[in-house]
């Protein structure tokens, strides 16, 4: 099996560290034998989103979804058209909300999103923003996991129809919500950096898992190989006790 990637504005929006989750996603395809290609994509570069499994957004702050909005909402359709073939997409944070219908940024700019979803994201009143450890609960087509991360976001993201998870600990969403990014089986949203799919094992496998259904239908999460996950799981055993204690 071969997984082909897209990695969009990877030189613009890679805050926290967000590159962290190509590298762990990529070792372990290759641990299990399946090879995969990643590609990066940035401003006026000429692409064919749909011809990819699996496109990856990371986070930025305002200045950076700022200098690359033009370029995104010119390619909305290409998105739309990747969406419509099955391309399984992840989104952290600034990427996030970028889908959404707005964003209004620190400075009261409204800027303007792709628009394929109904939540809009507002900024936090007198610059408050949701900063800390994170976990949540969240349903995975029907697998149940405790996920761990890091929020650092002033964007109050509302009318988030379909959640990734409840907050155990933490903001999410926004301050008075308690509901974590987005999920609709065919885009998973969050909020949570870390980076996310080193610090989770399982949604790493989970987001394999969708984007190699786009050519392989009848796979299933079980046909992944399983990994040794002791130390992952080690260290969200920690965090987790880490937030209960508080």
């Amino acid at each position: 099996m071969e997984l082909n990637v897209c990695w969009m504005y990877h030189d613009i929006m890679d805050l926290y560290g967000d590159k962290g989750n190509m590298m762990v996603l990529k070792k372990r395809c290759l641990d299990r034998g399946i090879q995969i290609k990643i590609d990066t994509l940035s401003i006026k570069d000429e692409c064919d989103l749909s011809t990819y499994d699996l496109l990856f957004l990371g986070g930025g702050a305002d200045q950076e979804q700022k200098m690359l909005i033009d370029d995104l909402l010119s390619r909305k359709e290409n998105i739309a058209k990747a969406m419509n073939e099955n391309t399984f997409i992840l989104l952290i944070c600034g990427g996030y909300q970028l889908f959404g219908q707005y964003y209004i940024s620190a400075d009261n700019e409204k800027i303007e999103g792709l628009k394929f979803f109904d939540y809009y994201t507002e900024t936090g009143s007198n610059g408050t923003r949701c900063i800390g450890n994170i976990a949540i609960e969240c349903d995975l087509d029907g697998n149940k996991i405790t996920a761990v991360g890091f929020e650092n976001h002033g964007g109050q993201t509302r009318n988030v129809k379909t959640p990734l998870g409840h907050v155990l600990h933490g903001y999410g969403n926004s301050f008075e919500g308690k509901q974590e990014g987005f999920y609709n089986g065919q885009v998973l949203a969050t909020y949570m950096h870390g980076p996310l799919l080193p610090k989770n094992p399982e949604i790493t496998d989970f987001v394999i898992y969708k984007a190699l259904k786009k050519r392989n239908p009848d796979i299933t999460l079980q046909d992944l190989a399983p990994l040794d996950d002791t130390l992952e799981h080690q260290a969200k055993e920690y965090m987790l006790k880490r937030l209960s204690s508080k």
